[in-house]
């Protein structure tokens, strides 16, 4: 099955590119209100998974303040607030940073990384962006008297509650089960058993794990993604948004009345990833200032705006 063109890149009046992918809303019930594309076969959620492990790892016998329980949710921006978080966690479980088994990397916010380099930091297993669920892992190992050198093998008892988790938010079986880029077990599930799983968090009754995951993410937005990123100024502007990206053009968004969002992007755009998923919003009636500025993204020619990257939805 082909999928549609989602996003343009509009240069000048002229459309010199095309995103193709898939977007779908689903009610509070978990069904299919309206999609394009294709969203019930199995793809890739990368870090849109996070909130789905995050409540895994509650239920392994994670335990963080809110603070920390976004961190360990986010794909960090490596700015000296993520890193100093993640220096909690690991110390809170009496670990360190050389129990970490993320892969070196540099952070992810250009001025953190730029200072960074220019202080003499070389890549480290802290500053790459999952270092935060990497810890939570392996607190809860911590928590559970579980081993910590093996906590990524998918047959290790946090990764099994995890997929479980996942599965069942979803509401499907897990479709594969691959390698994510930090190193960490990455579930497969259908787009639309994506949109599932963050409608069912965002709603989730007061008091419950999944309710402290969307909870956290909703306080500590800039946690759970960068000071400088769009997450976090959606997530501000939106009560009762919780909203997460992944690489490869993949982005989620649940709402507190129980709808969830999801969003792939073939080519793994990500400027097409946020117009797509902030269009979508917009036709259910979220308005707010960061909704409206990022329904277009600017083209640049010479330095000043001459066009956009904007959604097409039919």
């Amino acid at each position: 099955m082909s999928t549609p063109v989602l996003a343009e890149v509009v240069r000048n009046g002229f459309v010199e590119g095309r995103h193709h992918g898939s977007v779908v809303l689903t009610g509070p019930d978990g069904a299919v209100q309206w999609s394009l594309g294709v969203v019930d076969r199995p793809m890739l959620p990368r870090s849109a998974n996070k909130p789905m492990q995050t409540l895994g790892m509650l239920r392994a016998g994670l335990d963080l303040p809110p603070e920390l329980l976004a961190l360990a949710t986010s794909s960090h921006s490596g700015e000296p607030v993520h890193l100093d978080g993640v220096r909690r966690i690991l110390a809170g479980a009496g670990l360190t940073e050389s129990d970490l088994r993320t892969p070196p990397g540099h952070p992810l916010d250009e001025q953190a990384r730029d200072d960074r380099v220019r202080a003499g930091g070389r890549p480290e297993p802290i500053t790459m962006n999952c270092s935060g669920k990497h810890a939570a892992m392996l607190a809860s190992c911590v928590a559970r008297g579980w081993p910590t050198t093996s906590y990524l093998d998918p047959g290790h008892p946090v990764q099994r509650i995890i997929a479980d988790t996942v599965a069942e938010l979803a509401g499907e079986p897990i479709g594969a089960i691959t390698v994510d880029g930090c190193g960490a077990p990455l579930m497969a599930i259908s787009l639309a058993g994506l949109a599932q799983a963050f409608g069912r968090i965002a709603s989730a009754a007061p008091g419950t794990d999944a309710a402290r995951v969307a909870d956290a993410v909703r306080a500590h937005p800039e946690l759970v993604s960068g000071t400088r990123r769009d997450e976090a100024a959606l997530i501000r502007a939106t009560p009762g948004l919780l909203a997460k990206g992944g690489a490869e053009g993949v982005y989620a968004a649940g709402l507190p009345d129980g709808r969830g969002v999801a969003v792939k992007i073939c080519d793994g755009a990500t400027r097409a990833r946020v117009v797509v998923l902030v269009a979508t919003l917009a036709r259910l009636g979220v308005d707010n200032e960061a909704v409206r500025r990022q329904r277009e993204l600017p083209v640049l020619g010479g330095g000043r705006s001459v066009g956009s990257v904007r959604a097409v939805l039919g």
